[in-house]
């Protein structure tokens, strides 16, 4: 039966949103189906793997403070070959072997939403954008102003910028929120195009010398790659070593690592050809992402988010100027550089905000994007790289800005729960059993006719159990 509007005041009856002729106009409207089922099935690995980075997380914060030695001494272990210059320590080969895997999934995601997802368009991509933009200049100048004005380093400036989207989803996991489709594809959206803005920071602002020998044979590698995927080759035993040699040189030139798993999967086609389910590079992040939110960002967190949490060390996180500049650029700047790039493009566009949501709900996705993790803690290695003191200093303000920020949007969120529910339920609900939510069918007769023939069975059914109940009703020794 149709959903009947619910008996509780407080949780509104929420109808299936009506079509659209022109969704772009409207901010969070209803996702395209395919859309729909590729951020569902992003969001489910992304979710599973930020609950075990947040044990992850957990587990290095408890080695760290238990049995900091040990912690260091396995840290700091050197692996590698020395001649092929990759001589690193397990942190070392943790922050560039393993997030460059995390990155070429990040470099898979834009390609897709670049061709075939929401920035594909450039007036829907003003929303993503616009935010991401915001949400990371605005922490930046907080930071800035904060080491200004205490007289502390402006190095850590981009520390607060960066989004991690596991944690933020394990945050919602761990709270049981079920947004609606639109908001959890806006945080995702939003949490690629941020991370192609950290990774222009990266190459930019953290690359000190260059060796150009090194650089342009990773640049040969990538055209080679380029040229096997053009052709048509496949084959992990192809690709896997060559990736492992353009990285190799890539880190080798000075330029950090990781943007070579970016540019590898910026080169994946990622629009479906006839007859197939799925693009390569749509195949390839379904196999790849797995490792990168269940392997590679853990080992990452493990051996990065070791962090001394003394009393004082934790009190001096409010007092020193980088320290408080970084909570405050995730937790304040994060939440208000969101909230007003959302906010400007209903200001300069016709776009508007679904009616079935409320600014409030931004304001509150908004502060869970100020859940900066990975990205963060990297960025903070490598703008303070040779003073350990204030690297280990700016991961417990990474950390702690972190927290508020999850536990303030925890807060918001719950506000909301019944009218999230409400939401997710309608979207969700397949009366015909077809597989396909009932939204999506409304202008396809073949559902209709088969909720017809499910209504008419029921009819007939309560027919049945009418004539049953008069039988009984009438025989001598019914109670009257």
């Amino acid at each position: 039966m149709p959903p009947q509007p619910s008996s509780d005041p407080e949780v509104p009856h929420v109808a299936p949103p009506a079509p659209s002729s022109d969704r772009r106009s409207t901010l969070f409207g209803r996702l395209p189906l395919p859309e729909r089922n590729y951020v569902a099935e992003a969001l489910r690995t992304e979710t599973v793997g930020g609950v075990i980075l947040l044990a992850a997380a957990v587990a290095a914060l408890l080695w760290a403070n238990t049995s900091g030695s040990s912690y260091a001494s396995v840290s700091d272990f050197h692996f590698g070959p020395a001649a092929l210059g990759l001589d690193l320590s397990v942190a070392h080969w943790a922050a560039d072997g393993l997030l460059a895997v995390f990155f070429f999934v990040a470099g898979v995601e834009l390609k897709r939403e670049l061709v075939a997802g929401e920035l594909r368009d450039p007036r829907a991509a003003a929303l993503p954008v616009a935010a991401a933009l915001c949400g990371m200049a605005v922490p930046a100048v907080l930071y800035a102003l904060t080491a200004a004005l205490g007289g502390g380093s402006a190095a850590g400036w981009a520390v607060p910028t960066a989004t991690d989207i596991a944690f933020a989803l394990a945050v919602l996991a761990v709270i049981g929120t079920s947004l609606p489709a639109a908001l959890r594809a806006f945080l995702l959206t939003l949490a690629v195009v941020d991370d192609l803005f950290a990774i222009l920071i990266i190459a930019v602002f953290f690359t000190e010398s260059i060796d150009f020998l090194a650089l342009g044979g990773a640049f040969v590698g990538l055209v080679v790659f380029h040229l096997l995927l053009r052709a048509g080759v496949k084959g992990w035993y192809v690709y896997v070593p060559l990736a492992l040699v353009i990285w190799g040189l890539m880190y080798n030139s000075g330029v950090h690592a990781t943007i070579a798993g970016v540019a590898m999967g910026l080169m994946l086609r990622c629009t479906r050809r006839e007859g197939e389910a799925r693009s390569p590079g749509e195949h390839i992040e379904h196999l790849v992402r797995p490792l990168s939110a269940g392997v590679a960002v853990p080992l990452f967190a493990l051996f990065s988010a070791g962090v001394t949490l003394k009393g004082d060390a934790l009190a001096g996180v409010f007092t020193r100027p980088e320290t408080l500049g970084v909570v405050l650029g995730l937790v304040v700047g994060k939440t208000l550089g969101i909230f007003g790039g959302t906010w400007l493009v209903t200001r300069f566009t016709r776009a508007q905000l679904n009616k079935e949501l409320a600014w409030a709900d931004v304001f509150a996705v908004a502060t869970l994007a100020g859940i900066g993790f990975t990205v963060s803690l990297l960025i903070g290695e490598l703008a303070f790289a040779g003073d350990e003191d204030m690297i280990n200093e700016i991961k417990a303000a990474v950390l702690i800005g972190s927290l508020i920020a999850a536990v303030l949007s925890g807060v918001l969120l719950k506000l909301r729960v019944r009218r999230y529910r409400a939401l997710y339920d309608a979207e969700e609900l397949d009366e015909d059993e077809s597989g396909v939510p009932d939204v999506y069918e409304q202008d396809d007769p073949e559902y209709h006719l088969r909720m017809a023939a499910i209504f008419e069975r029921k009819a007939a059914e309560h027919r049945r159990l009418a004539e049953r109940a008069g039988a009984a009703s009438s025989e001598p020794d019914s109670p009257a």
